[in-house]
């Protein structure tokens, strides 16, 4: 099979875009019944992952600017879900850290997991396992994509 006859539905591409659209939209009811949104939500559980972090390292847990994620948390902080602070070994850095109600939001949280969960109809193993092949998938690409980079910054 060539690459032209290839169908839009056999696209992998294609396939990833309508799952992350799917999940969405079956997280959307519950997201608004938490009051926030699906990159807000990203935030706080970067947060209740690993604890205070600089925006920077929320940025990068996410694979996201700095710039994109400055409002997500200046809106969580505005709801009251999260607290804003200069690092005082170095102001350039802000720090972010959950307050009660951001601690207390993780609970609440929990029936997005156990919503995908029911709605894919799958084992949990076999959730982990396709969970597993995207981040191969993902990291295959990010790696080919900072190998063309690099190979494009030797020829400049």
């Amino acid at each position: 099979m060539s690459p032209d006859d290839i169908t839009l539905d056999q696209q992998l591409c294609f396939a990833l875009y309508g799952a992350s659209m799917a999940i969405g939209r079956a997280y959307k009811p519950l997201l608004d019944d938490l009051e926030i949104t699906y990159p807000q939500y990203l935030v706080l559980s970067t947060l209740w992952e690993g604890g205070a972090q600089s925006v920077g390292g929320i940025a990068d847990r996410l694979a996201l600017e700095s710039s994109t994620v400055t409002p997500l948390v200046k809106r969580l902080e505005q709801a009251g879900f999260v607290a804003r602070k200069r690092n005082p070994e170095d102001e350039r850095q802000v720090v972010v850290s959950l307050t009660d109600k951001g601690t207390a939001l993780r609970e609440k949280a929990r029936c997005l997991g156990e919503t995908l969960f029911v709605a894919a109809g799958m084992s949990v193993e076999r959730l982990i396992n396709l969970n597993r092949e995207v981040h191969a998938f993902r990291d295959s690409v990010s790696r080919y994509i900072s190998g063309t980079a690099a190979a494009a910054g030797d020829q400049d």
